[in-house]
């Protein structure tokens, strides 16, 4: 007896269209990201084209806003790949909703909108907090490291800078004066475009010789900022008073600069290897693992971003939380005098003795000690790591975020908490199905 199957008729037309809606099944994430998006204030969005009038129609910035979105909380960050999947695949095109923007307008709507989305975490964060999925109890900061959008055979350090200079201007002169002698040796030297060799070589001397100036300009902040200063005599001199052999605003020869992304810093990675990164900061609450701050630095230590942290959750949602979390990366004296609020800080890495403390010279270190000796510190500073570092987690292995796609320092803090948001809206939607 022949086997009888469901129907299968690929070629069957539809009398009437069907609803795109009921392409996706309900509950789905896609249907949460339209949701949502439909409450939040676009306003800051349409305000960009309100200028343009009604001949100049673009995109509605509600649907360029939801496909984004559902980009980032996806693992989709290439304008062109979600430029593809708007053809493809059917969240996407439900998103659309008959929209299909090539991958340049989604280039260009995220770049124009960089501060606008950095707007739209903030919102995010809000109603998650009037969801009640953010008590504001406990907020474990954690930072992890992001690679730029920049190549590590693009940079050079300073002490080959000053070598390469040196090099293209002498052989800048030896091409000015082949082309004062051209005509003497046209007829025995191979042909050459002396020239275009000779701008060749001057834009790569202007570019280095920038790159240098910004290394140079930076160790002067730093140099000032450590106490360093330059007397009477032209000798470099240290905050004890005491003569510095590196004189003053010369950075090391190993200091590097990177070329196609300025911004960035040579950072070493947990998995091993340095590359171009920024250190990307998040403050994660307790109930739901909600990112309620997220920013951005290109400075290795996280030891500067314990307070901007605590300060940035208080900006998002105008409350301190009772309780923070952190490990010995954050640690220093001044960081806890300074807390608003009651924190619990490791003072070495985990399972490992740290350096006796002279309660003296560092009260606030010696009480945290004398805090992680107790069973209440002890079962506080347990929880961070399933609170702070799940979230980026999910952001490099599930997402797939390690390298930005924007550069500098400003876009690719904008599109780190644009995947922030992205990672709450997926959140929520689980904790609120």
């Amino acid at each position: 007896m022949a086997a009888t199957y469901l129907p299968y008729e690929p070629q069957q037309m539809l009398l009437l269209p069907e609803a795109i809606q009921e392409w996706l099944p309900e509950g789905h994430l896609a249907h949460f990201i339209s949701d949502t998006v439909d409450t939040l204030d676009l306003g800051a969005f349409h305000a960009r084209y309100e200028q343009d009038g009604p001949r100049n129609q673009p995109f509605h910035p509600a649907m360029m806003v939801k496909v984004l979105l559902y980009g980032y909380a996806t693992g989709v960050f290439s304008s062109r790949k979600i430029a593809r999947k708007l053809h493809e695949d059917v969240a996407f095109r439900v998103l659309a909703a008959g929209n299909f923007p090539a991958h340049r307008t989604i280039r260009d709507f995220r770049a124009i909108h960089l501060q606008e989305f950095s707007q739209l975490f903030v919102q995010v964060v809000k109603l998650a907090r009037e969801l009640g999925l953010v008590k504001l109890g406990t907020v474990a900061i954690d930072g992890t490291k992001v690679k730029a959008n920049a190549s590590r055979h693009k940079a050079m350090s300073y002490g080959h800078m000053l070598k390469s200079e040196a090099e293209l201007k002498g052989q800048i002169e030896a091409l000015l004066r082949r082309a004062v002698q051209a005509d003497e040796v046209e007829a025995n030297e191979a042909e050459l475009d002396i020239p275009a060799e000779i701008q060749r070589r001057e834009a790569r001397l202007a570019a280095i010789g920038a790159a240098r100036a910004r290394l140079e300009q930076r160790q002067r902040e730093q140099d000032r900022q450590e106490g360093r200063h330059v007397d009477d005599q032209g000798n470099t001199r240290g905050p004890g008073g005491g003569v510095c052999q590196r004189p003053f605003g010369v950075p090391q020869q190993k200091a590097q600069e990177n070329f196609t992304d300025p911004d960035s810093r040579i950072m070493k990675h947990a998995g091993g290897g340095f590359d171009p990164s920024y250190n990307a900061q998040s403050a994660v609450d307790e109930a739901a693992h909600i990112i309620v701050a997220a920013e951005l630095g290109n400075t290795a230590a996280d030891t500067p971003w314990l307070l901007p942290m605590i300060r940035a959750v208080h900006e998002n949602l105008g409350q301190l939380p009772e309780l923070g979390l952190a490990d010995a990366g954050y640690r220093s004296e001044q960081n806890l005098k300074d807390s608003p609020i009651e924190l619990v800080v490791a003072l070495g890495r985990e399972g490992k003795r740290h350096a006796q403390i002279n309660a003296q010279t560092h009260p606030h270190t010696a009480a945290m000690a004398a805090k992680l000796q107790t069973q209440a510190g002890k079962a506080a500073y347990r929880k961070r790591k399933w609170i702070a570092e799940p979230p980026n987690g999910w952001i490099k292995a599930v997402l797939g975020l390690r390298q930005f796609s924007l550069r500098g320092l400003h876009k690719a803090r904008a599109e780190w908490r644009l995947v922030c948001a992205a990672l709450n809206l997926r959140r929520m939607a689980v904790m609120l199905a």
